[in-house]
C-alpha cells in the first residue's frame, strides 16, 4: 500500500477525500482498489480557514507506476509496518510468576503483554477495582468523605482513569508501540476513532469499561489481579529481588517486580530508599488550575468555525518564559472538562483536570505550572515529596480545612487583592472553592512567574487574563518528583529483579507513555525469564 501524508481539505469537504487521493496520485476511480484514514488532524494556523489533515494508507492497481512517477514527492511512499510483534513466549511450566505492582496503564499493559506471551503476571493493587474505586472518589467530590486507599491516584487504571483520557504523546517510537497500545485499547471498547484522529481521547467514563476489559483479558490469559493488596516491603537478597510483603503479611515469593507504581506512592518510594534501592530526585512543576468558558477558548482558536462539529471543544498549549529565570506552562488542558479534587493523604489539598469523552461541560481547565528542580528543594532524594506535601498540607488550611481548594480570580490574583465573589465563571471543583488570596499557596518564585506569565498568555489567547476566570489550588502531581534509575535491561541501577517503569519511576508522563513503557519493560522482563 502508499501511505499519502499532509493531504489538506476544508472542514465540510463531503465525499471530496476520494476525489483528492485521485488526483494526487494522478489516477482515475478504477485503479482506486481501497484506502483507509491513518491519522486525521487539524491545521489551525489561520483561525477563520482550519484545515483538516490526512494521512491516507492506499491500496492501487498500479503502485510500481505511481511510486516510480511520484518518487520525488516528499509526501508519497510505501506503507510501513505497524504490526506487533512478541519477542518471546513463556516455555514450559513457570517456577516463579513475574509480579508487577500497580494496575495504572504501565502496569496493565506490562501484565497484558506478559500475559499474551504465556507468562501469568500476578498484579497487585493496592487500591479497589475500578468501579469501586469512582464510588469512593465520587465520595470526595461530592461529600467531602476520603478514602487513602482507593482515590484519584489510588486503584485500578491509575490517575489517567481521571483524567481527559488523552491518548497521545511526544515520545519517539520506532517500534510503533504507541499503535499496539490503542489497537488494545480498541478491543476493550475504546472508540475505533482512537486509532485515525490526531489527539485521540477516550474521556472517564469510558475508560472505566476499557480498564475493565483489559482486566478480563488478562486473567483469561492466566493472569491474576488482586486488588487492595499493597505491596509493603520488597525482600532483598545480594542485590536480587526474592520477593514482595503484601498488607504486612502475606509473601509472595519472586525475582522478577515491575515496579508501576504511578508518581504519588510516597510511602513505597520510601520503602525503596530504606531498602537501599538507587532513587535520584528530578524536576517537575508546580502552580494552579485555570477556568475559563470553554466557548471563549473555541472562539479564540476556531474563529468563525467554532462549534463545528468535526472540530469540537478547543485545547491549547502555551509555555512563557518568565525574567526570573522560571518557566511556566500549561499542562494537562482538559477542554470541555473539570477541576478534580486529587489527593491522595488526609489533610492535603490537590487539583487535577479531567474531561468526560462528550467534551461539553462549560469550561475549559488546564494546570498552569511552574517548572522546578531539586535545586529548589535540596536534601535528600525524597525531599522533593517533602516539599509537595507542604504545599498540599498549606492548600488544605487555605480552602478551610474541610478538602475545599484555595481559589482566586485571575484579575484578582494579578492586581494582588484577596477574592470574595465569584463572576461569570463558575468553578467546576468539588467539594467546592473557597475564595481568598492564593499569594501564600506556593514560592514566591512561582506566583510572580505566574503573575508574569498569564498576561503573556493573553496576548495568545485574547480573553486568558479575563478577571473572571477563576485559578484553583493547587496543582503538585505534574509528574513523579524522583526517579528509580535503571540500566539498559530496565532493572534498577543496584537491585536486580526490580523494573522500575511508568510515571512514578520517572519514566513517562501520561496514558499513552505509560503504556508504552509498560510494554518495554515486560518485554526485557520476559527475555530475562526466557
Amino acid at each position: 500500500m502508499l501511505r499519502i501524508t499532509e493531504l489538506k481539505l476544508p472542514l465540510d469537504h463531503s465525499d471530496n477525500l476520494k476525489n483528492a487521493l485521485l488526483a494526487r496520485l494522478g489516477i482515475n476511480a478504477e485503479q482506486l482498489v481501497s484506502y483507509k484514514i491513518f491519522r486525521q488532524g487539524f491545521d489551525a494556523r489561520k483561525r477563520n480557514g482550519v484545515l483538516l489533515v490526512y494521512t491516507v494508507d492506499v491500496e492501487t492497481t498500479n503502485e510500481q507506476e505511481i511510486t516510480k512517477r511520484l518518487a520525488d514527492d516528499p509526501h508519497i511512499s510505501l506503507t510501513p509496518s505497524c504490526a506487533y510483534h512478541f519477542v518471546t513466549k513463556a516455555q514450559g511450566k513457570l517456577l516463579q510468576r513475574p509480579v508487577i505492582i500497580g494496575t495504572g496503564p504501565c502496569g496493565l499493559f506490562a501484565g497484558l503483554i506478559l500475559a499474551q506471551m504465556g507468562f501469568r503476571p500476578i498484579i497487585l493493587e493496592r487500591g479497589k477495582e475500578v468501579r469501586e474505586r469512582t464510588k469512593d472518589t465520587f465520595g470526595l467530590w461530592r461529600k467531602g468523605v476520603f478514602n487513602p486507599e482507593s482515590n484519584v491516584q489510588f486503584g485500578e487504571g491509575g490517575a489517567g482513569t481521571f483524567s481527559d483520557g488523552k491518548l497521545y504523546t511526544q515520545i519517539k517510537d520506532p517500534n510503533h508501540y504507541g499503535r499496539k497500545v490503542l489497537t488494545e485499547f480498541v478491543k476493550a471498547g475504546a472508540p475505533d476513532e482512537i486509532l485515525y484522529v490526531g489527539k485521540p481521547h477516550i474521556g472517564t467514563f469510558r475508560l472505566v469499561t476499557v480498564v475493565e476489559n483489559i482486566r478480563a483479558t488478562i486473567e483469561s490469559l492466566g493472569g491474576e489481579i488482586r486488588f487492595q493488596s499493597r505491596v509493603d516491603d520488597i525482600l532483598l537478597d545480594n542485590g536480587q529481588v526474592r520477593g514482595v510483603v503484601i498488607n504486612g503479611g502475606e509473601t509472595i515469593a519472586c525475582e522478577h517486580v515491575v515496579l508501576a507504581v504511578g508518581h504519588s506512592a510516597r510511602d513505597t518510594f520510601k520503602m525503596l530508599y530504606d531498602r537501599g534501592v538507587y532513587i535520584e530526585a528530578k524536576p517537575f512543576s508546580i502552580g494552579f488550575r485555570i477556568e475559563h468558558p470553554q466557548s471563549m477558548i473555541d472562539k479564540c482558536r476556531w474563529g468563525s468555525q467554532a462549534g463545528h462539529p468535526l472540530l469540537g471543544a478547543a485545547d491549547y498549549k502555551l509555555v512563557h518564559h518568565c525574567k526570573n529565570g522560571r518557566s511556566v506552562y500549561s499542562f494537562c488542558m482538559c477542554p470541555g472538562g473539570t477541576v478534580v479534587a486529587a489527593t491522595s493523604e488526609a489533610g492535603h489539598v490537590v487539583t487535577n483536570g479531567m474531561s468526560q469523552y462528550s467534551r461539553n461541560e462549560r469550561n475549559a481547565n488546564s494546570g498552569i505550572v511552574v517548572g522546578i528542580t531539586p535545586e529548589d528543594y535540596p536534601g535528600h532524594p525524597l525531599a522533593g515529596i517533602d516539599f509537595q506535601r507542604s504545599l498540599e498540607a498549606r492548600a488544605f488550611k487555605l480552602g478551610g480545612e474541610t478538602y475545599e481548594a484555595p481559589g482566586q480570580l485571575v484579575g484578582d490574583f494579578l492586581a494582588n487583592r484577596p477574592s470574595s465573589v465569584l463572576g461569570t465563571v463558575q468553578p467546576s471543583y468539588t467539594p467546592g472553592v473557597h475564595l481568598g488570596d492564593l499569594n501564600s499557596a506556593l514560592p514566591d518564585y512561582a506566583i510572580t512567574a505566574i503573575r508574569e506569565a498569564l498576561p503573556a498568555f493573553d496576548k495568545k489567547i485574547k480573553g486568558f487574563a479575563m478577571n473572571d476566570a477563576v485559578l484553583t489550588g493547587v496543582e503538585t502531581r505534574t509528574s513523579s518528583p524522583i526517579r528509580i534509575k535503571r540500566n539498559e535491561h530496565f532493572q534498577s541501577m543496584n537491585v536486580k529483579g526490580l523494573y522500575p517503569a511508568g510515571e512514578g519511576a520517572g519514566y513517562a508522563g501520561g496514558i499513552l507513555s505509560a503504556a508504552v513503557d509498560g510494554i518495554k519493560v515486560a518485554e526485557a522482563l520476559a527475555l530475562a525469564m526466557s
